[in-house]
């Protein structure tokens, strides 16, 4: 996977928009920094519950990791070589579930019941 890969994904879900975070690209939704590609090039930066990225992290190290810098924050990275498209886009809704206000994700969930999405 690749950046412009997980872009493409993250675009799936309403409200994500790019942008930039540390000078770097970013995924948005209505303005909350979701995902961002890591300085290296190699990782992206992902918005994710600590206890869900513990898991992960402990289940799947060599997708899944974070530095010391990320500890204390609600981060995680992603080794986009080595992530496949189904796990990242899991991960994905839920950091799009994260930061998405309340009524987007109803209206996006009534859609996918209706089969419209």
């Amino acid at each position: 996977m690749t950046f412009e890969d997980a872009r493409r994904i993250a675009l799936e879900f309403p409200g994500v928009e790019d942008g930039t975070a540390y000078h770097t690209p970013a995924l948005r939704v209505r303005g909350k920094l979701l995902a961002r590609l890591h300085e290296n090039g190699e990782d992206l930066i992902l918005r994710m519950g600590v206890d869900t990225r513990k898991v992960l992290a402990r289940v799947r190290p060599e997708v899944f990791h974070m530095t010391a810098h990320y500890i204390p924050y609600p981060w995680v990275m992603v080794r986009l070589a080595t992530v496949g498209e189904g796990e990242l886009r899991d991960v994905f809704g839920d950091a799009w579930r994260s930061q998405a206000p309340k009524k987007l994700v109803a209206s996006h969930d009534a859609r996918v019941r209706a089969g419209e999405d």
